[in-house]
């Protein structure tokens, strides 16, 4: 093994364009560092760039171009390889491309190795808090471990495996969410619920059905935090859910919090313990972001949490919650960030069908959520698998044997 400049290793070392963004438009699609998050590109946050414009010289992606978040605290150093085939994509300034030289690396290989340098790309900024930056500098001179260069594709094929097992149960999962969604759409925005025909309607709602207030539908909670100076407070085993926890994951299901509470800070805050399979929804800044707990806890202020029943059961209220994010957002108000209150959500009218109905739509839809929670766990332990490997790949401490004679678990 050697080591080698990053700079070195590379065709293209370059920030990105400042776009003029609109609406729709049949010019570039543009990466932004919301895209970039978990080593993958997210193309539901890239946004429209006018065909007006040119495109910077250099700043049209390839496939095997690997993209780094190059501003801000917390985002800076994210990371992603470009895998997919695509057409008129760029990326803004606040992401820098590293485009490899594929006669001297192997693309998925740099990628891989760049996503471990993550903590030591992210102690390149400089900058004041929020402005922080990575310069072009930095980034060429990072030491780059260079195995001989069919070894580098055996690492990176067996890296990559764990990826697209991953990728196939996001399939799954999306799939699972599409299904389990058109089925309440079905049920109760198109009312075809089971026995449609045979039921009475009065201006529109079905016999035995109810228009309710939030507040008498079922119950809510808020969040809270403990004080930030009492140690006594904090790293405990008690989950505490911030909005970090839901717009940074992949799935529905959270099972554990980035941050734990003790109990006695929960005691000593406003923030209240709720029991698993709650549905968490942000209500301040990002307003509608709803997440399900696996296991109980308990939020900062930034939430409001609906407690499911027996009439309303979890399945029912998160798709009710996802279908009128809109709304949520309509009934927000501030001026330093938009926030539904409490008690602006407990007014909310909420057609709340018979019992019968919702049990029996919990039935169909609970085992669909329960196999996207398995799903979920398997992609927790394939990640945690392939992020025990990958040091171990890169520095060498684990050997691998020649391609003809690997065989790979």
């Amino acid at each position: 093994m050697e080591t080698a400049k990053l700079g070195t290793l590379t065709k293209l070392i370059t920030r990105g364009i400042s776009p003029k963004y609109v609406e729709a438009d049949n010019g570039f699609v543009v990466i932004n560092q919301k895209c970039i998050r978990n080593n993958r590109i997210d193309f539901k946050h890239a946004r429209n760039y006018s065909s007006d414009q040119k495109a910077k010289a250099g700043c049209i992606l390839k496939t095997g171009d690997i993209l780094i978040n190059s501003t801000g605290i917390g985002t800076l150093s994210r990371s992603a390889i470009l895998r997919q085939e695509c057409e008129n994509l760029t990326f803004d300034s606040h992401v820098t491309l590293v485009r490899p030289n594929k006669a001297v690396v192997d693309c998925n290989y740099l990628g891989y190795h760049i996503e471990l340098l993550e903590p030591v790309i992210e102690n390149f900024a400089v900058g004041s808090t929020g402005q922080t930056e990575l310069s072009r500098k930095d980034l060429f001179n990072l030491d780059i471990i260079l195995h001989e260069l069919t070894q580098q594709r055996q690492i990176a094929s067996i890296l990559s495996n764990y990826d697209k097992l991953i990728e196939i149960n996001n399939q799954r999962i999306k799939l699972l969410e599409e299904t389990a969604r058109e089925l309440y759409k079905e049920w109760f925005v198109r009312m075809r619920f089971p026995g449609y025909k045979n039921a009475k309607f009065e201006k529109g709602i079905p016999e035995g059905w109810e228009i309710e207030k939030v507040a008498s539908a079922f119950e809510i909670l808020g969040g809270g935090t403990p004080s930030t100076t009492n140690k006594e407070f904090w790293d405990g085993d008690v989950n505490w859910f911030t909005p970090t926890d839901i717009t940074g994951t992949n799935g529905i299901f959270l099972e554990t919090s980035n941050t734990k509470i003790t109990n006695i800070g929960l005691k000593n805050s406003s923030a209240k313990s709720f029991p698993p399979y709650s549905i968490m929804m942000t209500s301040r800044a990002t307003i509608g972001a709803v997440g399900i707990n696996s296991t109980a806890g308990c939020t900062n202020q930034g939430f409001i949490t609906c407690i499911p029943n027996d009439r309303l059961p979890y399945t029912f209220l998160y798709h009710w919650i996802l279908l009128n994010k809109e709304t949520f957002e309509s009934m927000a108000s501030g001026s330093t960030f938009l926030e539904i209150t409490k008690g602006t959500f407990k007014k909310i009218d909420i057609l709340v069908p018979d019992t019968t109905i919702t049990t029996r739509f919990h039935k169909v839809a609970k085992p669909l959520f329960k196999q996207i929670e398995n799903l979920q766990q398997q992609n927790i332990q394939l990640r945690q698998i392939r992020d025990r490997l990958l040091p171990r790949l890169i520095s060498g401490k684990l050997k691998i044997k020649p391609a003809e004679e690997a065989v790979y678990a």
